[in-house]
C-alpha cells in the first residue's frame, strides 16, 4: 500500500451528494465512487442537495474545504443543475457561474491541490426520435470554457452520459434514474419518476463514468482505483 495520503473532495449538488435514509433508494454518484479506491484515498463528500455554485459559496460551505486542502488532494467540482434554472432561487447568472468556478480553481491551487471540473450529468430527456436532449448546453459549455482557460482537467459528464443514454435508449435508461412504482418503496408510497437523480444502479454507472474520465486524464489518482 502506498504511504501517500490523498483526499478527494467532492463539491457539488444532489446528483453527487450522500443521501439520507429517508431519501433512498435515490443515490448520489459520490456514494459508490467513495468505495472504489485503495486505502491511500479518502473521499470527502461535501456536495448537498439543491445547491448551486452561488448558494454553496454563500452558505459558507466552500471555505472550510479550501482551508484543509493539501498538495496531494483533489477537488472535484460539479455544478450546473441548479445554477442554470432561472425559476429556482439557487439560480446563478452565467457571469457569476464563471466567476465562481474560477474562485474554486484559484483557491484550490493556492493550497497546492488539484481542481477537476465535471460538467453536469444529463437529465433523462429524449426527443421524438429517441435522441437524448442536450439539457445542460449553456452551463456545460461555460464549465468547458473555464476548464480550457484555466487549464483545469475536465471530465465531460454531460457528453459522456448523453452517450450512455443514447446507447441504452428511452426504456432501458429508466433503470439509471429514481423511478419507482406506487408501493414499490416505503419512502415513495405514491411512486416517483425522477429523471435527474439516480437509482443505486445508476449511481454506480455514473461513478464508473467518472472513473473512466480519471483514467483518461491520467491523474495520479488513477493509480489508486480498485475494480
Amino acid at each position: 500500500m502506498s504511504s501517500e495520503s490523498i483526499t478527494v473532495h467532492l463539491v457539488g449538488d444532489s446528483t453527487m451528494a450522500d443521501k439520507e435514509a429517508h431519501e433512498r433508494p435515490e443515490t448520489g454518484w459520490g456514494m459508490p465512487f467513495a468505495d472504489r479506491f485503495d486505502d491511500a484515498v479518502t473521499v470527502a463528500n461535501h456536495a448537498r442537495n439543491g445547491r448551486s455554485t452561488r448558494t454553496f459559496l454563500e452558505e459558507g460551505r466552500w471555505r472550510p474545504v479550501a482551508r484543509q486542502l493539501t498538495e496531494t488532494d483533489y477537488v472535484f467540482v460539479q455544478f450546473g443543475h441548479n445554477d442554470e434554472v432561472p425559476s429556482k432561487e439557487q439560480h446563478t447568472t452565467e457571469a457569476a457561474f464563471v466567476d465562481n468556478l474560477r474562485k474554486f480553481v484559484g483557491e484550490t491551487r493556492e493550497q497546492g491541490a488539484t481542481p477537476v471540473f465535471l460538467t453536469p450529468i444529463a437529465r433523462r430527456q429524449f426527443d421524438d426520435g429517441g435522441v437524448p436532449k442536450d439539457t445542460h448546453r449553456a452551463y456545460a459549455d461555460l464549465t468547458r470554457t473555464v476548464a480550457l482557460d484555466r487549464d483545469v482537467p475536465l471530465i465531460d459528464m454531460d457528453e459522456r452520459t448523453r452517450a450512455l443514454l443514447a446507447e441504452l435508449g428511452p426504456d432501458a435508461s429508466t433503470a439509471l434514474y429514481n423511478h419507482l412504482e406506487p408501493g414499490e418503496h416505503s419512502n415513495y408510497p405514491e411512486g416517483i419518476a425522477d429523471d435527474t437523480h439516480f437509482s443505486e444502479h445508476g449511481a454506480r454507472r455514473m461513478a464508473d463514468v467518472v472513473l473512466g474520465g480519471v483514467a483518461e486524464l491520467d491523474l495520479g489518482l488513477a493509480a489508486h482505483v480498485e475494480s
